[in-house]
Order: structure tokens, then sequence, then C-alpha cells
């Protein structure tokens, strides 16, 4: 069992939620709110999309990233943030030319899904690590695209979190590793219950976890119901966990939850297993990050 856990919380994603739970942040403010709600609850990191302050729908605005990491940053309250570079990967073939994208279609170059990484430079960025059906839709990342990405969040000197849907694309991953395109000890998050990727149950994420390099560090999730029993196995099995209203918008059967009830749920549940959530600091530390205070990596040098 793994003692010290790192506990992210996933405060928005780019899902149609807004309209399901009221708690579901949309503006720059209220997602910049919701990390300091989730730090004030106890996670170690923040794992930051943003929307359409008037649709709720998705956003890739840097200018939307930029105010709310600023927000979090201005604010005195400590965590490590995470601002995802997966988005622009839905694709949905036209219903007349199926050759074509449709409605619902967001494709971004490698350099566009970067850009507000590159710019913000967080502690952390996500590095999607394959394609998948998504649910109704296909989840583009080709091998080339992944390669360009990872050399540039290499070149901005943020650690990519390597998002894996499924046991392919750990085999990916660590073909990343071995080109020489992940510096350090790679950081891996197992996303489990998407349909139509890996399931959330004990045999897949202990799959996948067999499958690490060595050195890696991990973490894992569930979707909905599955949240905080994945929650409890992840710490059983060694990793780290997440959390949050991206993944999960309930807090217990017919009740809507907040970040900040996530995050506390968590944390218990992590407390009677006799572990312990870490600081935001021990996680710099212990991921070897860069320190936003210091602009230098948690352990020595600079960043």
């Amino acid at each position: 069992m793994n003692r010290n856990v790192i506990l992210t919380c996933a405060v928005t994603g780019a899902g149609d939620t807004v309209d399901k739970n009221p708690n579901v942040p949309v503006t720059p403010k209220q997602i910049a709110d919701a990390a300091i709600e989730a730090a004030k609850a106890g996670a170690s990191i923040a794992h930051l999309h943003v929307r359409d302050p008037d649709t709720g729908a998705v956003s890739h605005s840097t200018e939307h990233f930029r105010e709310v990491v600023e927000r979090v940053r201005e604010s005195g309250t400590d965590i490590v943030l995470n601002i995802t570079a997966g988005g622009g990967g839905d694709w949905l073939p036209d219903s007349q030319d199926p050759t074509r994208g449709g409605p619902g279609t967001d494709i971004q170059t490698p350099a566009e899904r970067h850009h507000p990484v590159g710019e913000l430079l967080p502690e952390l960025c996500t590095l999607d690590c394959g394609s998948l059906n998504f649910s109704d839709m296909v989840y583009i990342n080709t091998a080339g695209w992944l390669r360009e990405h990872a050399r540039l969040v290499q070149a901005a000197g943020v650690k990519p979190e390597l998002e894996c849907f499924d046991l392919g694309h750990v085999w990916f991953a660590r073909q990343l590793q071995q080109e020489g395109l992940i510096n350090g000890d790679p950081l891996y998050q197992l996303c489990l219950g998407i349909p139509w990727g890996a399931e959330a149950d004990t045999e897949t994420m202990l799959a996948m976890r067999n499958k690490l390099p060595e050195n890696a560090h991990w973490a894992a999730f569930g979707i909905g119901r599955h949240q905080m029993p994945m929650v409890a196995q992840a710490a059983l099995l060694g990793g780290h966990a997440r959390v949050g209203l991206e993944d999960n918008l309930y807090l217990e059967k017919g009740v809507l939850a907040t970040n900040g009830q996530l995050v506390e749920k968590a944390g218990g549940i992590i407390d009677q297993l006799g572990g312990r959530v870490m600081t935001p600091s021990e996680t710099r530390s212990h991921l070897d990050l860069r320190d936003p205070h210091t602009s230098q990596v948690a352990n020595g040098g600079a960043a």
C-alpha cells in the first residue's frame, strides 16, 4: 500500500455536465475558486480545463487558462497546477461524408494543444498517450502527433502526466520514455471506466500497473460511481488517486457533490486505510517539479 498519497482534484472537465450539477465551475473565476476550494479541502494537485464563460462548452483559450492560474497563484493558497493539454482531439464522422468531421468535431494540432502550457509553464500538464473510442466519438492522438507533443512539453520543462485510457497507451508511453522524450521518473495516470477504454475494476488497474516501468510514479481514477472505490484500490496497489467533478458529479447516490466534498471524502478513505494525503510542497519534491514560487525544480537546479 502507498501510505503517502498524492490526491488530484479535476475540478471541471470539457463534458456536458454544467446543467447536471450547479457546482460545476464554468468561468475562469469559478474554476480558480474551485481549485482553491480543493486545496483547502486537502488536495495536492488541481487538474484544470477551462470553459467558454457564456456557454459552458469546452474552451482552449490561453487567456482563460491564464486568468485561472493567476487567480490561484495570487490567492496565496498553495496547490500544484496541472493544465490539460488533451483538448482538440474529438472527431465524429459527418453523416453525409464520413471522410470529414461532422458536428462536434474539435481538432487541434500538437502546437495548438501545447500553447497554454508553453505560455503559463504549470508544474504539470497532461499528455494523452493514444487514440480511443471515447463513447460515441473517436479521440485522436496519432503516434507522430504524440511524439511532437512530447518534445514540446519536454522543451518547456514541464512534467507530463501520461494519461493512459487503455493498455496500449501504457505501451506507447513506455516507448516515449525509451526514445528519450520523457525526462526523469515518468508520471502515469490510469484513466478507468470511460467507454470504451479500460474498465474501472481491480483486474484492469493491476494489469496496467504491472506494465509500468520500474521507476514510474502512478495514479488512477474511475468515473461516476467508480470514483471512490478506485481511490481505495489505487492506494492499496501502491499508487496515487484523483477525484473531482470532471469525473463524477455525486457525493453519494442522489446527492450532488462539490469538489471540496469529493476531496474530503477521498482523503477520509485514504486516512481510514492508514495513509495520508501529501501536501503540494511534498508533491513537488516527490515528483521533482518546478516550484512556481522560485522558478526552480523542487529538488535542485533551475527549471
